[in-house]
Order: C-alpha cells, then sequence, then structure tokens
C-alpha cells in the first residue's frame, strides 16, 4: 500500500508540472497578447484617473499653495516697508525729543545761570555792604581806640611825672603826649 501511495503522488506530480509547462507563467509566450492587453487596459485606466482625477487635484493644491505663497510674499513685503517707515518715524522722533531735550537743557542752564548771577550779584551787594559796614565800624573803633589811648597816655604821663615828684600842667602833658603820637 505505501508504494500504491508513493506511485500516485510521482504520477500527480508529473501531471501537475506537465500542465503549468516548464519556467514561470509570466514568461510563457503563449500569454503575451492577453498580458499586453491587460497592460493597456490597465495604463489607460490608470490614465484617465489619473490624468482626470488626481492629477487636477493636484494641480489645483500646488496653485493654491503657489498663490498663497505670492500673497505671503506681498504681505511679508509690505510689511517690510511699514517697519521701516516705523523705524524712520521712531529714529525721527527719536531725534526730536533729543533736540528738545537739549533746548530745554539749554534753556534750564540759562535759568539756572540767570538766578545764579543775580544770586551773585545780590550776595556781591550784600557782602560789599556789610564790607562798608565793617569799615565804618573798624573806622569807630580805631577812632574810639586812639582816643582811649591818648587818654590813657595822657593819664599815664600825668601819673608818671606826678610819681617823678614833679608837678605837671595837664595842657603841657596833653602838648607832649599830642606831639609823641604824631611821630
Amino acid at each position: 500500500m505505501a508504494t500504491e501511495t508513493t506511485e500516485a503522488a510521482a504520477h500527480g506530480a508529473e501531471a501537475a508540472g506537465h500542465a503549468a509547462g516548464p519556467g514561470m507563467p509570466q514568461l510563457d509566450f503563449t500569454t503575451f497578447p492577453n498580458q499586453i492587453f491587460w497592460l493597456l487596459v490597465t495604463l489607460v485606466v490608470l490614465y484617465f484617473v489619473l490624468s482626470r482625477v488626481a492629477l487636477p487635484r493636484i494641480g489645483s493644491v500646488l496653485a493654491e499653495r503657489k498663490g498663497t505663497i505670492t500673497n505671503d510674499l506681498v504681505a511679508a513685503e509690505e510689511l517690510k516697508l511699514r517697519a521701516v517707515e516705523a523705524e524712520k518715524a521712531y529714529q525721527k522722533a527719536l531725534a526730536d525729543a533729543r533736540a528738545e531735550a537739549q533746548r530745554i537743557a539749554a534753556e534750564t542752564r540759562a535759568e539756572i545761570q540767570a538766578e545764579l548771577d543775580a544770586a551773585t550779584a545780590k550776595a556781591n551787594a550784600e557782602i560789599a555792604a556789610r564790607a562798608a559796614e565793617s569799615e565804618k565800624r573798624i573806622g569807630e573803633i580805631r577812632a574810639s581806640a586812639l582816643d582811649s589811648v591818648t587818654q590813657v597816655a595822657r593819664a599815664t604821663a600825668g601819673e608818671i611825672v606826678a610819681a617823678l615828684g614833679a608837678s605837671a600842667d595837664p595842657k603841657t602833658v596833653e602838648a607832649a603826649v599830642n606831639a609823641r603820637l604824631k611821630g
């Protein structure tokens, strides 16, 4: 029974091998016209599907992207121009503000200098007035000191003459003191 099974299996394999033919079925020349027909049908179907459905959609997406990119570039260029204009306006405003600050500083310096000059003039006037008053007082003190020295010198001279045992006339003592004070 084992031999019958082995022979049947070998016979079935031989029959299958002869029916399929030698090698790969795609390379069998007898099926080439059929394969070429279906290849052409498939290519035509793919061409129509791609040309009527897929490629128009892809083309519209690409056109939309190109339009969007172009619009974005135009908007970016406009924004760049606005930014340049804004920067120029900022620089001008900054220069104007600096000029105004310098003008205000110059006016403030002038006002402060005027106030300082007025205060200095007032202080100089006060100092001159006080100096004149001080000179007057010093003159008065000198005069009173000279009078005091003269009186002390007269009294001292009279006392010295009296201590020496002589009598001195007050007019003579005054004349002698006045002569000595003059030089």
